[in-house]
């Protein structure tokens, strides 16, 4: 007995084609907000998760460096566009090394 194939096949594609699609190309002033929006994402959540893992609060954390804990708040919701200055003193403060790649195109 024969069988019917599938006729709807599944197409894939790749993230990087999708969002050339969707959001813009490389250099276009869309895509550049979207990256920036998602490095200041991961930022934050890189700074929550060590605080986490040392077993701070926000408070706590804040105490350390001096502000309140609704501005690390902000930071570890990427509300707040942080200096590099300020991200340097939240990971000196939590005791971990950071580090900042260039990449020139």
């Amino acid at each position: 007995m024969k069988t019917k194939k599938n006729q709807s096949a599944v197409k894939t594609t790749t993230l990087e084609v999708l969002k050339d699609r969707y959001i813009g190309v490389i250099g276009s002033e869309e895509r550049e907000a979207y990256e920036n929006e998602l490095s200041m994402a991961l930022l934050g959540k890189a700074i929550r998760s060590t605080r986490q893992f040392r077993n701070l609060t926000q408070e706590e954390l804040g105490k350390l460096l001096g502000v309140q804990k609704a501005q690390i708040s902000k930071l570890e919701t990427s509300t707040n566009n942080a200096s590099i200055d300020t991200i340097v003193k939240v990971f000196r403060a939590l005791n971990a090394e950071i580090y900042f790649n260039v990449k020139i195109q």
